[in-house]
């Protein structure tokens, strides 16, 4: 399967504009948290800054999300993780309001109270969770929901190859195999769950193998290449759309930065990040693109530089933002 010219400069305007958000934000989520700026004692305060709480961002894993939503329409469904910017940004959620919500702004998608790892937003049908594997069950009801409504829609769920063993992987592609269901699971194998290596934590090589189990293709694709994960969405999401039932993807892709920010990666070999931005997806797409005639040095010019212009413009409406009121605390809220 081929993309467009469309499909490709979309592509890759998306892979600059994820790229650039999660870098700025590798320097924004620090303000405040570290010595001089914090309370005598602590090492780092987790809730200072402009940007409180949690962070951990997908820089590398780009190829993923855009290989896969340039085949989505808006009345899709997609369910990600705790690294949930790339999806969302590629799923069309509103930049500015998202950035507001990282910086727990008033203008933000749930008006500041989720924070970077609770992206709710409805007009786009994305939503993500914190929570290891809990983004395969929600993505299961939405294809029901889809199937029984008659609806030639389908739903994405991305995860993490460690969140393949917990259970909800297990309960949702079943009853998806089961019930012939429009969805589309995602595995993002960047080797490293939190800090733990994939091959001390799973039986088999690869999580696509696992598909078979459950009455479903088991697809594998083996580089970090936009281009590789367009084709295998593209068939997928096409039999999903036609009826024919779910498919599980695995991606091989790669984490450049931390399970979150602050994270001392040990644990990680040395070499092993400067090795992975060795072949970036981002150039190497570029260069592909040159070579079909899709790109000249004034068009990438133009690209990124309203790539660069719309995450400055996010980030700009983030700090600018009010914050919310106190009386606020008590609304729009469960209990």
């Amino acid at each position: 399967m081929e993309p467009t010219p469309d499909q490709l400069s979309w592509m890759y305007e998306t892979m600059l504009v994820i790229r650039d958000f999660e870098e700025r934000m590798t320097k924004v989520y620090l303000e405040g948290k570290l010595p001089p700026s914090i309370q005598k004692g602590l090492a780092f305060d987790i809730a200072a800054g402009p940007v409180p709480g949690e962070m951990h961002l997908a820089a590398g894993q780009e190829p993923v999300a855009v290989g896969v939503c340039a085949h989505l329409r808006d009345d899709d469904t997609v369910v990600g993780t705790h690294r949930p910017h790339h999806f969302a940004i590629a799923k069309g959620v509103p930049l500015d309001r998202m950035a507001a919500e990282l910086f727990g702004k008033a203008t933000g998608l749930s008006r500041g109270k989720g924070g970077h790892m609770h992206l709710f937003d409805p007009e786009h049908k994305f939503s993500c969770s914190g929570i290891e594997g809990a983004s395969l069950p929600p993505a299961t009801g939405a294809a029901l929901a889809a199937k029984k409504l008659g609806r030639d829609s389908v739903a994405v769920a991305f995860f993490g190859e460690g969140a393949a063993n917990q259970g909800t992987f297990h309960e949702a592609l079943n009853l998806a195999g089961l019930w012939d269901l429009p969805v589309v699971f995602v595995c993002e194998d960047n080797r490293w769950a939190i800090s733990v290596p994939k091959s001390a934590s799973t039986a088999i090589p690869s999580n696509a193998d696992r598909a078979a189990s459950y009455g479903m293709p088991g697809i594998s694709v083996e580089h970090n290449d936009p281009l590789e994960v367009f084709d295998a969405a593209g068939e997928a999401i096409a039999r999903a759309r036609r009826g024919e039932g779910p498919s599980l993807i695995e991606v091989q892709t790669d984490r450049y930065l931390g399970h979150f920010q602050g994270d001392a990666e040990v644990y990680r070999p040395e070499h092993e990040v400067e090795e992975l931005r060795g072949r970036d997806p981002i150039p190497r797409l570029a260069a592909e693109m040159r070579r079909r005639d899709v790109l000249d040095a004034a068009r990438e010019e133009e690209i990124r530089a309203r790539a660069e212009a719309r995450v400055t413009t996010a980030y700009d409406f983030a700090r600018h933002s009010p914050e919310p009121e106190p009386a606020e605390a008590l609304e729009h809220v469960f209990v």
